[in-house]
């Protein structure tokens, strides 16, 4: 074993038997009891090592005088005690040993002559600061409690990892100050108590080797292994994933330390109620495995490769044992899951329930690879383990119930963050005054006097270009039909092949028309029931087989029609309907820090996004009208950047999509309140119906007096009532044009009346290809009223 020393110490150390020496000379002295000839004889013995007694500073002198040290230590070390107690003599905190006893001595052995006996979890300052402790206590009169417990990590012969307690008895050290050594005040010690971590002032109160410790302590160890285990297995098992990576592997030696299996193996399996499945837990799945899926990622309960143990495991909710696997392997019944463990060389068992309120939460697996290790008599050890493996598992399941919720929370019925705020005061409200016995009526959660900004980007023309797809496909999945009768018709004599070859020419000839609601439906249902069962039925020779073979590949798993056309529209808008929200997400974190506003998108043929800003919504913030004047330029920049985004991806779409902008101003306050039944906000009152009125209607609008839609592609279109607005607007563009974002030209016009809704004008203007760049750098209202000014 090596030692080794912390150097840093406000100790000069000195190994030294005087208070033993003096104790013996005493004995001779008053002739005390019959141990005077022996007390005699030894002090004789020692009179060539007066470092005995004055302090031996060379540690080389205690190796050479190993025998003579163990007597003139005997009456602490009872030789019928010596093969029971776990002792030596130590210097306090150090980890430098000598005269072991012979348990002690063993342990040791078994470790391997190389081991570093080490105190756990102990570092240089931490011993600094304990040994300064010592001189409070012990000179100073102070009484620090070392509470902290300390312990030692010694393998045994089998790798095993043992865990001992470690006791001191200073009864045998004095403690004297030197030259170097500072007197301390009252309010010294009380700094220092206060300063525990404060390894600066502590060297500083208590300078290296300022003090003299003279003496030795006795050090008693008492194995804890089992209590040191469960509590590091506590420990390990509370810290989350981002906190310990390394899980598996400390739990195996943990549960080895246990079970004293030198080879055993943890694995965990989470039952799912619900789908009555076995799977792996979600927590460090890189860490923890299961030998039962042996890399699969679920497992039906029922399945046969548990044979009997379902019985046991799941309706009993009793831990199964297998000692020996060959033989339980040749029973009858236990033959796939005897194989599947043994071809993982898994020899023995133990397969756990872990239960909360006899509820199963997943099965705890533990192996080894030598028969009869583990056994139905050491599963009894689990029942020291399980309550926090059960703990850690309903933890897991509370959480991953709460991811669940916030992934629906966020994707489906998403509260903005900006908001969020007033549920929560109205949640708090409900937890304060709940009274099962008395319902609670929620408050409405109404945002008063705020401003909406409205926006949509939208793809140009989307449901012709559906419609076209559609044509597009089922007229290839008609031609390839009609192409396989024709085959079929050489080699058959049905009159019947005629007929269906004719219906599927007349329904090809009609999706030249304008496409009906049901079309696709009817040629769906008519290829099924009439076409399929023909070509799957009728005798083919290769060639015929070929094309059939196929037409059947291109067919769509689900809709059993061709999807090639459609599957391009679709990736399309897919990825022009990503890219849009995908830039609107991110400025919008960018907006949010204009003012807080509440926001939200919405993915139709394009993207829409509502925002609404005012007091009420941040009301421990001063609102000001210029957020919103600096949200409205954000607005119809973020519109730019999509516009050109668009631009750089529509040459490698698998579908050529173009899109068109629109913003809807607004300047009227108004007041949003969010809809229980809907779970989401809409705007509240009727004259504020109006505005809603107009969002759904104004992307279908016409120029006044002309055919010409007001939104085109390439094109931002802002439509507005007032003039105030419009004055409002074109300093914006002015400004953008300036920037070489948006084109010179500037569009006016009246929009088309709406159903209730009159007097609308619009602004069009073109987005620039080439200002990209100039977006790079995101420009606020204040800026802009600079340049203008």
């Amino acid at each position: 074993m090596t030692h080794n020393f912390f150097k840093n110490s406000p100790f000069q150390t000195l190994i030294s038997f005087h208070k033993l020496i003096e104790t013996l000379e005493e004995i001779v002295e008053k002739k005390l009891d019959h141990k005077v000839n022996y007390a005699s004889a030894l002090i004789k013995e020692i009179e060539p090592f007066p470092e005995f007694r004055t302090g031996i500073k060379n540690f080389s002198l205690i190796k050479k005088n190993e025998k003579l040290i163990k007597s003139l230590l005997g009456d602490l070390f009872p030789t019928a005690l010596t093969n029971n107690e776990i002792k030596a003599i130590t210097i306090p905190f150090q980890n430098f040993t000598f005269n072991y006893s012979e348990r002690f001595n063993k342990i040791l052995q078994d470790a391997g002559g190389k081991f570093d006996m080490s105190i756990r979890n102990f570092d240089e300052n931490q011993f600094y600061i304990m040994s300064c402790s010592l001189i409070l206590n012990s000179y100073y009169n102070q009484k620090i409690e070392f509470s902290k417990p300390l312990f030692y990590d010694i393998p045994d012969a089998n790798g095993i990892l043992k865990h001992y307690r470690i006791l001191y008895n200073a009864d045998f050290i004095d403690i004297l100050p030197t030259e170097k050594s500072i007197s301390l005040t009252t309010e010294d010690i009380e700094l220092l108590m206060d300063n525990y971590d404060d390894i600066d002032l502590w060297k500083e109160k208590f300078p290296k080797e300022s003090w003299i410790l003279k003496g030795f302590a006795i050090v008693v160890l008492f194995d804890a292994t089992i209590e040191s285990a469960i509590s590091k297995l506590k420990s390990n098992l509370l810290k989350s994933e981002t906190e310990y990576s390394d899980i598996n592997k400390n739990l195996e030696t943990i549960f080895r330390s246990i079970f004293k299996v030198a080879d055993l193996k943890v694995g965990l399996i989470v039952y799912n109620e619900e789908d009555d499945k076995f799977t792996r837990p979600l927590f460090n799945q890189n860490e923890i495995g299961s030998f039962i899926l042996f890399g699969n990622e679920l497992e039906e309960c029922n399945d046969t490769i548990f044979g009997s143990t379902v019985e046991t495991l799941l309706k009993k909710k009793k831990t199964f044992a297998i000692s020996n696997i060959n033989k339980f392997s040749r029973i009858p019944g236990n033959e796939k899951l005897g194989t599947h463990l043994l071809q993982q060389d898994i020899k023995s068992c133990i397969l756990a329930p872990v239960l909360k309120n006899n509820k199963l939460l997943g099965i705890i697996e533990l192996v080894s690879s030598t028969p009869n290790e583990l056994n139905s008599v050491n599963a009894n050890n689990l029942d020291l383990l399980l309550p926090y493996v059960v703990d850690t598992l309903d933890r897991y399941n509370i959480e991953l119930q709460n991811q669940i919720e916030a992934v629906i929370q966020r994707e489906y019925t998403s509260i903005h963050s900006s908001v969020y705020w007033k549920f929560r005061e109205e949640a708090k409200k409900y937890n304060q005054t709940y009274n099962p016995n008395k319902d609670y009526i929620f408050k409405e959660i109404v945002f008063k006097e705020v401003y909406p900004l409205y926006g949509q980007i939208d793809i140009k023309g989307s449901s012709e270009h559906r419609n076209e797809t559609v044509k597009e496909d089922l007229k290839n999945q008609l031609a390839a039909l009609i192409n396989i009768f024709e085959n079929l018709k050489e080699n058959s004599t049905l009159p019947l092949l005629d007929q269906r070859k004719f219906e599927m020419q007349s329904y090809f000839d009609d999706l030249d028309l304008d496409l009906k609601a049901d079309t696709e439906q009817q040629i769906q249902n008519y290829i099924q029931k009439e076409i399929n069962p023909i070509i799957t039925k009728s005798t083919i020779d290769n060639e015929n087989k070929a094309l059939i073979d196929k037409y059947f590949a291109d067919l769509d798993d689900k809709t059993q029609l061709f999807y090639h056309s459609r599957r391009k529209f679709d990736d399309a808008m897919s990825i022009v309907n990503k890219k849009m929200t995908s830039i609107l997400d991110k400025e919008q974190k960018e907006a949010q820090k204009i003012f807080p506003h509440y926001y939200e998108r919405f993915k139709t043929d394009g993207v829409e996004h509502n925002l609404y800003i005012g007091a009420s919504i941040s009301p421990l913030q001063t609102f000001d009208a210029m957020y919103l004047n600096n949200l409205r330029l954000w607005q119809l920049q973020t519109l730019c950047k999509m516009e050109l985004e668009h631009h750089q991806i529509k040459s490698v779409l698998p579908y050529k999509l173009e899109v068109t902008s629109l913003i809807l101003v607004f300047s009227s306050a108004l007041t949003i309140r969010f809809r229980m039944d809907e779970k989401r906000f809409d705007v509240d009152g009727t004259y504020n119906a109006r505005y809603e009125v107009v969002k759904k209607r104004i992307d279908k609008a016409n120029i006044k007096g002309t055919e010409e839609r007001i939104t085109q592609k390439e094109k931002i279109t802002i439509v507005y009532s007032h003039s105030n607005e419009e004055a409002e607007y074109l300093k914006y563009i002015k400004f953008l044009q300036f920037k070489k974002i948006l084109d010179p030209k500037i569009e006016k016009f009246d929009v088309e009346e709406l159903q209730g809704v009159s007097g609308l004008k619009a602004l069009r203007v073109k987005v620039i290809n080439v200002g990209k760049k100039a977006l790079s750098k995101k420009i606020t209202y204040q800026e802009l009223l600079n340049e203008l000014n």
